[in-house]
């Protein structure tokens, strides 16, 4: 009690009047504070006093030193805004990305219902009116239907319309029981019986044929027969009456034998081939490039080639080194051609579209083959037993195989991705490989057209010319990135990356590469009209040969001679070295 006493008569100073200052006093009072930020009434003042003034917040402060009202708050930022921007709109309006969007007064059916009638019968009801009952549009109508809409049409009407498409129905069918026939009719196979028996909406639509066609149809008819017919098959290639012209002496000598019999004479084997190093003969008889050269099988005293003048011709080589006979029966440049195992056949493709399976010894055409696509790789299964199997590249991606025999394709392979340019037997002609312009290399079984090993890399290049190695471990690739690569032909095929064979200019040109029959050298023509020697073991280059004015496309080894080389270029001659 004595101490409330005391501060009841504190002065304004805090001090007891009565008291001495000698006298013990009690603890001032210290003054109060507010932790509350001082705030600037300033401009909720100015707010107040002039409702015109809404300056929006500016949205990158990061302090407000004023109390804002609720319209600043939300008042849109000022200036061209995009309307993703976060505060094109204020964020608190949103609810939709452009801004913000109210649901429909009006329900989605409601309006379907509405919007049909009204293209149906010319007549809504009125949106805008609140009672619902006033309508809109063609208001005759709407007295006449009694307002129905397309939704609610009533039970007498369906029932109504049910009746009269029966009637319909059935006098169609009155009316075809005068023409129909009772077998007709009793017939499944027959319209009439269909449309006497018919149980759902689709049964009994066909027609009756047309009788007569307008000259328009005809047309039409004709033209899609005549396509179809050139799908089916026959040949889609130029035809070309076959000619073939002998050159030679005689065809038979004195002993009845024919020109095309092997000399007796000739060596068995060649085993250990060498370099050739000058020009022994040059063949000319060709108006235009020679696309490819191939020797007779086995013993080469015979020389094929394919000439861009449409012609092929085959050469002798052993003796007088004449040509022999002229093949003419194709109308463009014969592109590839193969010899059959015992030489007495070949086959030639050319861009006329057509391969065609000659009689090497008589010139006749045995057979033609097309599929109305350009093939660019022409092989006859290396088995003897299979030489009626024919293998083509096709501008068209496929490979297609023939049984000549019969005349028919017999398998499609239809994997690659652009035009088919080698096809190479391996692994005792069980698979084959091919390379195309999509610079891969796939690799098939024989008569399964299902790609068992894929090789593309993103390095890799187109390789138009592919060669087996003597030994068949191996293949050569001509590459367009001007080196030749090995592969192995084991079942990994694998890229063998310490053999690379380069230093020639091929890249556009599709040279053919080769081997020695011995395998110990590899060979290839090149741009410039240089044949290239390559040791097999060391990879090194061993001799060039200045062959060809312009390209030297083709190369190959004599099969017995042990250094003999024929080339042959664009400039239209075939050498012998």
């Amino acid at each position: 009690m004595d101490l409330l006493q005391n501060y009841d008569e504190l002065d304004e100073h805090g001090q007891n009047p009565n008291s001495s200052p000698d006298s013990s006093s009690p603890p001032r009072l210290l003054p109060s504070k507010s932790a509350a930020p001082k705030v600037d009434d300033t401009m909720l003042a100015l707010t107040v006093a002039n409702q015109t003034l809404s300056k929006p917040i500016d949205p990158v402060q990061h302090a407000v030193a004023f109390n804002p009202t609720y319209d600043q708050l939300w008042a849109p930022v000022l200036g061209p805004a995009h309307p993703y921007a976060k505060d094109g709109i204020a964020q608190g309006m949103r609810n939709h990305k452009l801004g913000f969007v109210e649901n429909a007064a009006i329900d989605s059916f409601v309006f379907d219902e509405q919007y049909n009638t009204f293209h149906k019968y010319g007549y809504a009801a009125d949106p805008s009116a609140s009672a619902g009952n006033n309508y809109v549009g063609d208001l005759d109508t709407l007295e006449k239907t009694n307002g129905i809409s397309v939704y609610n049409i009533p039970q007498h009407e369906q029932k109504k319309r049910k009746i009269e498409k029966k009637r319909e129905v059935t006098e169609e069918e009155g009316n075809g029981d005068d023409v129909m026939d009772q077998e007709e009719v009793d017939n499944p196979a027959t319209d009439a019986w269909l449309m006497k028996n018919r149980k759902s909406p689709w049964a009994g639509k066909k027609e009756g044929l047309q009788t007569e066609l307008s000259e328009e149809q005809q047309k039409y008819a004709e033209e899609h027969a005549r396509k179809k017919a050139e799908k089916a098959g026959g040949e889609k290639g130029e035809v070309v009456a076959d000619k073939t012209t002998f050159h030679g002496k005689e065809e038979r000598d004195y002993q009845g034998r024919s020109w095309l019999a092997p000399p007796k004479d000739a060596k068995a084997s060649n085993d250990h081939c060498y370099i050739p190093k000058r020009l022994v003969h040059t063949w000319s008889g060709h108006t235009k490039g020679v696309s490819a050269i191939r020797f007779f099988p086995k013993y080469g005293h015979l020389i094929l080639s394919a000439g861009m003048d449409t012609k092929v011709k085959i050469w002798d080589v052993f003796n007088s080194g004449k040509c022999m006979r002229t093949y003419m029966g194709h109308s463009k440049a014969v592109r590839d051609i193969s010899f059959c195992n015992d030489g007495t056949k070949f086959l030639t493709a050319s861009y006329d579209k057509n391969i065609k399976y000659w009689d090497t010894e008589t010139g006749q055409v045995i057979s033609t083959f097309s599929t109305g696509k350009i093939p660019y790789v022409v092989k006859l299964n290396p088995d003897d037993d299979k030489q009626n199997i024919l293998l083509a590249g096709m501008s068209d991606k496929k490979i297609v195989q023939w049984d000549m025999n019969s005349g028919q394709i017999t398998q499609e392979y239809d994997q690659h991705l652009g035009a088919v340019n080698t096809i190479t037997f391996v692994d005792n002609n069980r698979r084959f490989v091919t390379s195309s312009d999509d610079k891969s290399l796939r690799v098939w079984e024989f008569g399964i057209p299902v790609v068992i090993k894929y090789i593309s890399e993103p390095h890799m290049h187109s390789m138009p010319a592919i060669s087996l190695h003597p030994n068949s471990n191996w293949l050569a690739a001509q590459s367009l990135d001007n080196q030749i690569l090995i592969y192995s032909t084991r079942e990994r095929f694998q890229l063998n990356k310490k053999k690379r064979f380069a230093g020639h200019i091929v890249a556009g040109y599709a040279c053919q590469v080769n081997f020695s029959p011995d395998g110990r050298f590899v060979m290839s023509g090149d741009g410039e009209g240089k044949c290239w020697f390559w040791d097999w073991k060391s990879c090194k280059v061993f001799r060039t040969l200045k062959c060809h004015e312009g390209v030297c496309i083709g190369c190959e080894w004599h099969p017995l001679e042990q250094s003999k080389v024929a080339t042959c270029g664009w400039d239209g001659l075939i050498k012998y070295w």
